[in-house]
């Protein structure tokens, strides 16, 4: 996808750029971050249109607060921590309209960074509302999004502000993102393999059935691999089960025997009466005993899935092989993460929980590209078209 890219933009000096950016990050019980991936990964962004003398508002979401003020969902922290990121000082408006964020705007220098306060305190941005948006567009000279991880959502910050202006541009986040995953739903280098883990098989079963289209062979882990293997008759004890997704499970097990695509599930687990790293735990066969929960691979498919991807020369993953939080139950998630990071080919991942994994044990480094897009990067792969790219000027 060609779309105008920052590049593209070459008088940016002394211009106010409306910068949509996807600072979405955790925060603890005392508002301190504790994963700081997607402030870092729109730093190059940033960097570059400071160097060039451009006037930064960046303007972001944090969680959902329902149209409405809470100190909880407070940029403020992500101020902080991007000031320290940059080495240089970063302004923050607790307003987006009005004189306060008017003001703010006012004061900047070439080179300047100003922070808005979240922009989902205010109900019109998820209501898209056309006004709200060009009150926003009056603010300022150039838009460029570079938050690939709202350009799912049809927005007032996202797609209503673009439309004011002719060369509404990505940045190099959103361009490196558009790049990766469209090179998975193109023509990738083959053998292509998927893994695909996770909880809820609610909300990547399309992109599983969408992954065995495209995919050479797609590994399955995670609580979402014992709703198939319910299907295809196994005991499950009280390992997580979608009971409203047993049909579209049997018709995706369909189509990889249809497609002759190999589907690959746990033939072992380890697991526990309970969901802690107190109670006893321990590897069983494929059927689980009654009152056991099944909370990671075992051994026998953790050496079986690491020997699937050998020779892969495209590899995506999303989701967990188990509840790696819980240090009995890591070890799944872990060395399929480190049998990805030793790949010659092209390794994308993605996922808040897949991309914590692979920083816990090192690896960030060593794969291809880390999608910050979450939601964003599956109905992409899925074949949707996404509302915050389409906003975008093609070059």
């Amino acid at each position: 996808m060609n779309k105008l890219s920052i590049d593209d933009l070459k008088k940016v000096k002394g211009k106010r750029i409306f910068l949509r950016v996807d600072f979405n990050v955790p925060l603890d019980a005392n508002q301190n971050i504790t994963d700081n991936t997607r402030i870092k990964a729109a730093l190059p962004t940033i960097r570059n249109l400071i160097k060039r003398g451009a006037r930064l508002i960046l303007v972001s979401h944090m969680g959902r607060p329902e149209g409405k003020r809470d100190e909880s969902f407070s940029l403020k922290p992500v101020a902080e921590e991007l000031e320290r990121l940059l080495d240089q000082h970063v302004s923050f408006s607790p307003d987006v309209l009005g004189p306060i964020a008017q003001s703010a705007i006012d004061c900047l220098k070439d080179g300047d960074c100003l922070l808005m306060e979240n922009i989902r305190f205010y109900p019109e941005e998820s209501a898209n509302d056309p006004q709200f948006a060009k009150e926003m567009a009056s603010m300022v000279d150039l838009y460029v999004n570079d938050a690939f991880g709202a350009a799912h959502r049809a927005h007032a910050s996202t797609v209503g502000v673009s439309k004011y202006f002719e060369n509404a541009a990505c940045g190099y986040l959103m361009k490196k993102e558009l790049e990766f995953l469209s090179k998975l739903v193109g023509n990738p280098p083959r053998p292509f393999y998927s893994i695909i883990g996770g909880g809820k098989i609610k909300d990547k079963i399309k992109l599983v059935s969408r992954l065995i289209e495209i995919s050479d062979k797609v590994i399955v882990g995670g609580g979402m691999a014992y709703t198939f293997l319910k299907v295809k008759g196994f005991s499950i004890g009280k390992s997580v089960f979608d009971n409203d997704s047993l049909k579209i499970v049997q018709d995706t097990i369909e189509l990889a025997d249809k497609l002759k695509k190999e589907l690959l599930l746990p033939i072992d687990h380890v697991v526990a009466k309970e969901f802690n790293d107190e109670c006893t735990f321990m590897a069983v066969e494929r059927n689980i005993p009654d009152d056991y929960i099944g909370l990671d691979i075992g051994p026998k498919t953790i050496e079986m899935y690491k020997n699937a991807l050998k020779g892969a020369q495209t590899i995506f993953w999303n989701g967990p092989m188990g509840v790696f939080e819980l240090k009995n139950f890591q070890r799944g998630t872990f060395e399929v993460a480190s049998e990805v990071s030793k790949s010659d080919g092209i390794t994308v991942v993605g996922g808040g929980d897949s991309v914590e994994a692979i920083n816990r044990i090192g690896m960030a480094g060593a794969m291809s590209h880390i999608s910050t897009g979450g939601g964003a990067s599956l109905e992409f792969l899925e074949g949707h078209k996404l509302p915050g790219i389409e906003a975008l000027a093609d070059q």
